[in-house]
């Protein structure tokens, strides 16, 4: 699998708002993290998150069941019933992903991180 670029984190997307929006640059972290921290209040009462053009977030509950140790093929586990995140994306995202040139993943990945912050 081509290794893509260099993750997009939180001082990416600061730093994004504040160059795209002309916030201050505490404005626009104390904004990055309100949407955040809005889509997790969401999720943690269960709530689907759609974000249109975008996709959507949502729990999904998975049930307990027996494990294995990997290393040792034989050791059984339980494993505990548990709330997950799932996203799934749009249709538009989905083309807009589709429609790279084959083999330019990280090229792609690059472009994207560098309009994301401007540079």
């Amino acid at each position: 699998m081509p290794k893509t670029s260099k993750a997009v984190t939180r001082v990416d997307l600061y730093e994004a708002v504040y160059q795209k929006v002309g916030l201050s640059r505490t404005e626009s972290s104390a904004f990055v993290e309100l949407v955040l921290q809005e889509i997790t209040d969401c999720l943690e009462k269960g709530e689907t998150v759609k974000l249109s053009s975008f996709g959507s977030f949502m729990v999904r509950e998975k049930g307990g069941r027996l494990g294995r140790n990997p290393r040792t093929g034989i050791e059984v586990v339980p494993i505990s019933p548990r709330r997950v995140v799932v996203f799934k994306p749009s249709a538009i995202m989905k083309q807009q992903i589709n429609s790279q040139p084959p083999g330019s993943g990280a090229v792609a990945g690059a472009e994207t991180r560098s309009s994301l912050t401007g540079g």
